[in-house]
């Protein structure tokens, strides 16, 4: 099994244990923001942007879905194997970019706007969103829109929540992730100056089932 040493290659192992199915069927699955297969909103939550660009990538299937509609797509992740992952499998779609690096960096030295920015079970969910809802908001053009997808929090469980990527006796590798209930979502991406947000938890397809934390905000 792979050490982790750091975030990046935390991710780097992640990456390593993504199903391969054929791109077909990767493409026809990337653009659900929900964890059950034919489940929940698709591609529409994202409106009709010119370009676009993914907080998370991971092997970048959505990346490369939304460059075929005829999207300039970008796409960031910290892992480096994720990253190659996608250029490898992706690699010749045209309008599809993917860069290696930590999101938060990214944003803070790009010099260019998207129409959409998007985090499906990626970034928004393991980053502080008081430190990265402003910055995608900066990077959004005029009436561009931010949507993630991740987990609902658990009862009573909200705020930051951590574990150590490597178990309780290896190097001591913080994960941290953001946990808040819909309305407090909301609030974030408010004070982040976004016009209008709207967050909801899409309900499982079966009862008592995990259902999923969707967020839309609004430049």
């Amino acid at each position: 099994m792979m050490t982790v040493t750091d975030l990046s290659t935390y991710w780097d192992r992640y990456a390593g244990q993504l199903p391969t199915p054929p791109k077909e069927e990767a493409l026809k699955q990337a653009l659900r923001w929900c964890q059950y297969d034919d489940h929940g909103p698709g591609s529409e939550l994202l409106g009709s942007p010119e370009s676009s660009l993914e907080l998370g990538c991971g092997r970048g299937d959505a990346v490369a879905a939304l460059a075929n509609t005829g999207v300039e797509a970008t796409g960031v992740d910290l892992s480096t194997e994720h990253i190659r992952a996608a250029d490898r499998w992706w690699g010749e779609v045209t309008g599809a970019r993917f860069v290696q690096g930590d999101v938060v960096d990214f944003l803070s030295k790009a010099n260019r706007r998207w129409d959409a920015a998007y985090s499906m079970w990626g970034a928004v969910w393991f980053t502080d969103p008081r430190l990265l809802f402003p910055l995608v908001h900066e990077r959004l053009s005029d009436r561009g829109r931010l949507v993630f997808a991740h987990a609902p929090a658990i009862s009573g469980a909200y705020g930051v929540q951590g574990m150590y990527a490597n178990g309780f006796r290896g190097r001591a590798v913080e994960v941290h992730r953001w946990a808040y209930e819909p309305h407090v979502w909301e609030e974030l991406l408010r004070k982040a100056g976004f016009s209008e947000a709207e967050v909801w938890v899409e309900p499982a397809p079966e009862p008592d089932h995990v259902g999923t934390l969707i967020g839309v905000g609004y430049r």
